[in-house]
């Protein structure tokens, strides 16, 4: 008896078909208006028992909501303290508590919905066409969300780090789901997508505690390679900076050695230090080298390049002139 009502609840207005929604709305009220005068004590009967079962349902919707809320708090504690008890960086806990918050939160909410009686399938199929298509127009920010995802998952690189990727080079002084900031030396920010980042070389400077530096010092030919070396390599060990196996057994002694070139001779001089002290003793030796080489009688050479002319006399005869 009930079932001409509950129809009449379920009609929805559209714009489009007003005229045969006014129609059907007037046949559902004159319909519950017939049951109503054939038998009103029955319809109040069905009235009840539906308005108990409904009400059954929606109290069974609120436990289970106040479950389901629960169990998300809980989960984000359990979370929190996971990611913090294995210093996981502040970025990629807090995004992936809210990601495994808001999945559980519209997986709670289906629920609740299915419980009032109401059909999911719909809701359901709109949340995958709506992820689908929002998935489509932000293909590119995905990538990069993934990208960030995997370095803050396997850190190739931190904060306050010196990198060089994607052609630039300098700080780490931000790192989120979507893009790396980096400083370069002349404090310009340069902003990296994590997409590419993560897919490209990343050569990270400061990973390691100490570095090898290289020296490229040209002498000119003839000049006597012995005490060339000497001199070089004694300038190297006599900044502190500089390591050797005495001081730090995972380094090599400093050492030197010679290559040819078209105009000069080329003295290669390889060295250790901390990473934390590589340019300021790359460049202070460097000046030393500079200042020294002249003083002990060693020429820096200029680019030659030798000429040999082969001149042919020509012998003009009679026959060779021109004719008038």
């Amino acid at each position: 008896m009930i079932k001409p009502l509950l129809s009449l609840l379920q009609v929805l207005p559209a714009p489009s078909d007003t005229i045969n929604i006014a129609d059907s709305t007037r046949a559902h009220l004159e319909a519950v208006a017939n049951q109503i005068a054939k038998d009103p004590s029955g319809f109040l009967t069905d009235l009840g028992q539906t308005a108990i079962h409904f009400g059954l349902k929606v109290l069974a919707a609120i436990v289970v909501y106040a479950v389901g809320a629960w169990l998300i708090k809980i989960t984000k504690r359990m979370l929190t303290a996971t990611f913090k008890r294995r210093n996981t960086s502040q970025t990629l806990s807090s995004f992936l508590i809210s990601l495994v918050s808001i999945t559980m939160t519209v997986l709670l909410i289906i629920i609740v919905v299915g419980t009032l009686g109401i059909n999911t399938t719909s809701l359901a199929a709109l949340l995958a066409a709506g992820g689908m298509a929002i998935g489509m127009a932000l293909s590119g920010t995905v990538q990069n969300f993934a990208g960030g995802l995997m370095i803050l998952m396997f850190k190739p690189f931190k904060v306050g780090d010196y990198i060089t990727a994607q052609g630039h080079e300098g700080f780490v002084i931000d790192v989120n789901i979507v893009s790396t900031k980096i400083r370069t030396f002349a404090n310009s920010v340069i902003v990296l997508p994590n997409g590419s980042l993560f897919n490209g070389t990343i050569d990270n400077f400061s990973e390691k505690d100490f570095h090898r530096i290289t020296w490229n010092v040209d002498l000119a030919y003839g000049t006597d390679a012995r005490k060339a070396i000497d001199l070089l390599l004694q300038i190297v060990k006599s900044d502190p900076r500089i390591l050797d196996k005495a001081k730090e057994n995972s380094v090599a002694d400093p050492s030197a050695h010679i290559e040819l070139k078209d105009s000069c001779v080329e003295f290669v001089v390889w060295a250790w230090a901390k990473t934390s002290d590589y340019w300021g003793a790359m460049f202070d030796i460097q000046e030393k080298i500079y200042k020294q080489i002249p003083e002990n009688g060693f020429t820096f050479p200029f680019p030659q390049l030798d000429v040999h002319m082969d001149r042919t006399d020509l012998v003009r005869t009679k026959a060779d002139e021109p004719t008038a």
